[in-house]
């Protein structure tokens, strides 16, 4: 059964829907009521750590000539109920855009968000960075994870392993092939500073989100466009992100191309590092949606299950042995969400279900697991509307 939550942006009033201990004090509220006050969606980011549901939104407030805020909220029951948004930060600038996202990491009651802001150029600049230790009741700025605040450092994520590690990647200005390159540091002091930077790779697409994914064994993944081809890659890291090693592509179209198809992948491991992974070809004859299975942590891939050559960007994410995966589509009218599963190791995919209303524009959907079940988020325009951010829980 799917429970459906509607983020509504325009003139909302906060409704209390009770008091619970696992949210301290907080007053919990419907989902809308959450985030009042915001004009707009344009960005967001959704993370799970130990069941807890943690959020940070982008939107305009209407009430201060549309400033653009960053909020952190969270949610104690799989995403039905959240605590009241708290301002992360209002003194920045952030580009803030689908598919190059703000970025949320958890580890307990360390958090850390992590964005890019405009710079010289409008759609150029550096990375900034905020950190809580309190659960997000408070925020500090941090320190700029790249080896200094100049140039382009966009396309980043981040995500925290299980020693409390928090590690970032982003692609950066262009090296001197005239190519951007993937960028990655770490933080052991919950975020408050960040090691030296390493380069692993010099030579990457520039405009496609990077995917982090810890492993159970503790071994870090991050799933990355290459230049030639412009396949998917696979990175890992056996040592907590001090070495690295290219482990393979994914997918391997062999899709020669000179522009920027502006779609990343989605990355999922299970317990015996078995990896699952969406990835988009724009290779002709083939282009569109897959689905991929690793059964050798990575090494190698089984033959690519199509989606559709009408779908691009995705997620997919593991729950127990369920696995489901999520993408936008291409309509007549516009755009929207579906959703498949497998009971069989990505071997075989149920029927697609419709998650969003027909005649709308709905863009790159985030899917999480928690412990009530799956939770995906989107953000989606109606004619002549702000963007919106909506929300389903998916318990079957």
């Amino acid at each position: 059964m799917y429970r459906f939550s509607y983020f509504r942006t325009l003139g909302i009033s906060v409704i209390l829907v009770g008091l619970t201990a696992c949210f301290n004090t907080q007053s919990l509220l419907t989902p809308d009521a959450a985030i009042n006050g915001l004009q707009e969606v344009t960005s967001f980011d959704v993370t799970v750590d130990n069941g807890r549901v943690h959020a940070l939104v982008v939107g305009k407030r209407a009430e201060k000539n549309n400033a653009v805020v960053v909020r952190y909220l969270s949610s104690d029951d799989g995403g039905q109920q959240w605590t009241t948004a708290i301002d992360v930060s209002q003194d920045t600038n952030p580009i803030a855009v689908r598919g190059n996202d703000v970025q949320l990491a958890a580890s307990g009651n360390n958090l850390v968000a992590i964005w890019q802001t405009r710079g010289e150029f409008p759609s150029m600049g550096a990375m900034v960075s905020r950190y809580s230790h309190d659960g997000g009741k408070t925020w500090h700025a941090g320190t700029n994870p790249a080896v200094d605040n100049n140039g382009d450092q966009s396309h980043i994520d981040v995500i925290a392993d299980k020693q409390g590690i928090f590690h970032v990647v982003w692609l950066a200005d262009p090296e001197e092939n005239g190519y951007q390159s993937l960028r990655y540091a770490r933080s052991i002091d919950n975020g408050e500073h960040w090691q030296t930077s390493q380069k692993l790779d010099d030579s990457t697409c520039s405009c496609c989100w990077n995917t982090l994914a810890v492993s159970p064994s503790g071994e870090i993944n991050i799933l990355y466009r290459d230049m030639k081809p412009r396949d998917m890659a696979l990175m890992q890291s056996s040592d907590n992100g001090v070495t690295w090693r290219r482990t393979s592509t994914v997918g391997e179209f062999n899709w020669q191309f000179e522009g920027c198809p502006h779609i990343g992948g989605g990355l999922a491991i299970v317990e015996d590092n078995t990896l699952y992974s969406t990835v988009w070809t724009g290779v002709e004859g083939k282009a569109g949606l897959y689905t991929l299975h690793s059964n050798d942590n990575g090494k190698t891939w089984n033959p690519a299950h199509a989606v559709g050559n009408l779908a691009s960007h995705s997620d997919i994410a593991v729950n127990k042995q369920q696995i489901m995966a999520i993408w936008d589509e291409r309509e007549p009218d516009g755009a929207s969400i579906f959703s498949a599963q497998s009971h069989n190791g990505g071997v075989s995919w149920s029927t697609p279900k419709r998650l969003s209303a027909m005649g709308i524009m709905a863009t790159h959907p985030r899917l999480v697991a928690t412990p009530s079940g799956f939770l995906a988020l989107w953000t989606e325009k109606h004619n002549k509307q702000p963007s919106q951010w909506m929300l389903k829980v998916l318990d079957e």
